[in-house]
């Protein structure tokens, strides 16, 4: 696997540039295991006014990025070549998943993140640069910028030594499908609630069912096509069964009834 070297392209790098030096992100960075970039698209863009946009083809209202400017920003990249991988944020994109940020992670190479702006960017960027268009969330934002971050970081933090407990992404919401479990820490007791008894038993099998259970009830209630997802995929196993025919889901019924 090739280094990862991922590049972000906006009209506005700062709003970017802060988040490349905080946290896991700029850990990462100085540790060398990633290497992080962010470049402006006006500088690609002709004299003297550096115009960016312009009117949409067709009419309607805002104003679209035009195709000169950014395709010279990601072409002129110095890592870009025919195997670059350039993401665009876009509100109609498919949602971004934690399985493309493991896929990057692992893969290595060249990222490029392209933030959106105004009514949108040019197909043929799209088109000529073979680009995925990937959307955070079912909402619009006046940018791609902050969509760009939240992408950014979900790559990074799966690069080995990017983060203090390795064992910690095993177990991190979306990894099969399922919502991570509830957490607890001190003090034991806070305003009248107290810590699940399990946790404080010391018994490590009791512990993971409890937390699979959890996991299994919060994706049920809050996220009900990602468990069915995970069934059809056949992520559960005949313990994931049991649990869920301990909640009363469909699925754990069905496999009692046939035992």
């Amino acid at each position: 696997m090739s280094a990862l070297s991922i590049d972000v392209c906006t009209l506005f790098p700062e709003l970017v540039k802060p988040f490349l030096d905080g946290s896991i992100i700029g850990k990462a960075r100085n540790k060398g295991l990633v290497r992080l970039s962010v470049h402006n698209i006006r500088d690609h863009a002709p004299p003297p006014h550096q115009v960016t946009d312009d009117a949409p083809y067709g009419g309607g209202g805002g104003m679209v990025l035009k195709v000169e400017p950014v395709v010279k920003c990601i072409r002129s990249l110095p890592d870009f070549s025919g195997n670059t991988q350039v993401l665009v944020t876009a509100a109609r994109g498919a949602p971004w998943k934690d399985s493309d940020a493991r896929q990057l992670a692992d893969r290595g190479g060249h990222t490029v993140i392209l933030c959106g702006r105004y009514e949108g960017i040019d197909q043929r960027v799209v088109d000529l640069l073979n680009a995925r268009e990937v959307s955070i969330g079912d909402f619009v934002m006046s940018g791609g910028e902050a969509a760009a971050v939240a992408i950014l970081d979900s790559i990074v933090r799966l690069v080995p030594g990017a983060t203090g407990d390795e064992s910690a992404r095993e177990s991190d919401s979306y990894k099969d499908l399922l919502l991570e479990h509830p957490h607890y820490t001190r003090p034991e007791e806070f305003e009248g609630k107290k810590v699940p008894e399990v946790l404080l038993s010391g018994d490590h099998a009791r512990i993971a069912r409890w937390r699979r259970r959890e996991s299994l009830d919060h994706t049920w209630r809050a996220r009900p096509e990602l468990l069915e997802e995970a069934l059809a995929k056949g992520f559960l196993s005949e313990e994931d069964l049991e649990l869920l025919a301990e909640l009363g889901h469909p699925a754990g019924k069905a496999r009692k009834r046939r035992r």
